[in-house]
């Protein structure tokens, strides 16, 4: 079967789950957190060697302080429980994932800055599988950081082509998302990476986020293998 190389998620409907079955939101974030490490696994079992997923946008910043700083205090927490378990044990090298964060780092606390490049630094060598976290991310942002850094090295406006531009981008040394999966019933982008993500295929599911399983997985890998590929060089 067709495999794609470069998955990009979007885990949506935590909040909403938690609501439907009386929970908590920290409990509803939890149980999709333990699905994401569930569905890493499963990426990694059939061959997929980058998986991107969109957690915090930097439109989520317009949330209020509250909201904010909940998801911020559970993303530390989360940082800081793996980097324990991986500094603790040989898990995580025998799992071979590679983390990196990518967005605005230097908008987000300063302690979660020291975890980040803590777990970057300690996964670095791992080849497994490369998870990329999109942290304070919008494609937005991430073509006009381009053209900022372009202009500030004073590269000539003829000189630049797409593959130059291209390198300016995040995910530069990764191959393009070829299949974007969004659960919780949403059908739209919510500003990812438009230019990385021109010819992707998309699959949008109706499942909320804890509850997309390893069989729905299976069902939208069988969706991508059908179909045609038309991919501009």
């Amino acid at each position: 079967m067709n495999t794609p190389k470069h998955i990009v998620l979007f885990p949506d409907g935590n909040s909403r789950w938690a609501k439907q079955n009386n929970l908590s939101g920290i409990t509803g974030y939890k149980k999709g957190y333990e699905n994401l490490l569930n569905f890493s696994e499963w990426s990694k079992n059939r061959g997929v060697k980058v998986l991107t997923v969109f957690g915090f946008t930097t439109e989520n910043w317009d949330r209020g302080k509250i909201t904010t700083d909940f998801l911020m205090n559970l993303f530390e927490k989360l940082l800081k429980d793996n980097l324990d378990k991986y500094l603790k044990t040989n898990e995580w090298n025998e799992i071979g994932v590679r983390i990196k964060v990518i967005g605005q780092k230097e908008k987000l606390p300063k302690s979660i800055q020291q975890l980040i490049e803590k777990m970057e630094e300690a996964t670095k060598n791992n080849k497994k599988l490369f998870l990329n976290l999109c942290i304070s991310y919008g494609g937005k942002w991430d073509i006009l950081n381009a053209v900022k850094n372009i202009i500030k090295e004073g590269i000539e406006p003829d000189k630049i082509d797409e593959k130059l531009f291209s390198k300016y981008l995040s995910f530069t040394d990764l191959p393009d998302p070829d299949f974007i999966i969004r659960t919780g019933g949403q059908i739209r982008l919510s500003n990812f990476s438009m230019w990385q993500t021109a010819y992707s295929e998309l699959y949008f599911s109706p499942k909320l986020w804890p509850d997309f399983s390893e069989q729905d997985f299976n069902e939208a890998l069988e969706e991508f293998a059908k179909r045609p590929r038309r991919v501009v060089k």
